[in-house]
């Protein structure tokens, strides 16, 4: 699984957020978007799930040699994100299982094992709406980490998570994402200290 970007840019109006990308992303890898706050990380990184189209250039996608359109590839990526909301009259049992009736998780962990990995297990059928921040962002990462998916997006993956989610983190990710094509938007070290490559978009301004 590859992407590249070609001569890759994003304006709204009139302003630029980010132009001249030309960077390829390879699975099995891991990649840090880095910048300021406001800086167009999120904008960058919603360009490659391919929910925002580019304002000039192309991103390409591709399993060895056969192209993905655009129109296929969410069925290559999932993603965990501060502006994507959980189903909070769901319980978490009820979520994944959702979730999964669209875009299937790894067959390696069954639901009941994957609440269990994130600490939620004597809360499984309890509304995700009396869920704390941090328990619902447990949630977004289990879905994201463990679906069937080439392409793992995380944007600030951390969000609302105290010392324990961070270390949660970090073992799903070694656990479970070896083989994917990662990307981390953040400007956080400790969620980005073990991509192999950082891109700066302060670089494409």
């Amino acid at each position: 699984m590859t992407i590249q970007l070609t001569d890759a840019g994003k304006r709204f109006n009139r302003d630029w957020i980010f132009r001249h990308v030309n960077f390829t992303f390879h699975k099995g890898r891991s990649y840090a978007i880095t910048g300021p706050n406001g800086s167009g990380k999120s904008t960058l990184l919603q360009s490659i799930a391919s929910s925002m189209n580019v304002s000039e250039g192309n991103i390409q996608y591709a399993i060895d040699t056969i192209k993905i359109s655009e129109e296929n590839i969410y069925q290559h990526v999932s993603i965990a994100a501060p502006y994507l909301e959980v189903i909070e009259e769901m319980s978490a049992k009820e979520f994944l299982l959702f979730h999964a009736s669209f875009k299937p998780l790894l067959s390696s962990v069954t639901i009941d094992e994957i609440i269990k990995i994130i600490g939620l297990e004597k809360t499984a059928d309890k509304q995700i709406r009396y869920f704390s921040s941090g328990m619902k962002q447990r949630i977004k990462l289990a879905q994201a980490v463990f679906s069937d998916a080439n392409i793992l997006l995380l944007d600030e993956p951390c969000t609302n998570l105290d010392a324990t989610g961070y270390a949660l983190y970090h073992q799903l990710i070694k656990n479970y994402c070896n083989d994917k094509l990662i990307i981390v938007s953040s400007n956080d070290e400790n969620e980005m200290d073990f991509c192999e490559e950082k891109i700066s978009i302060m670089d494409y301004k």
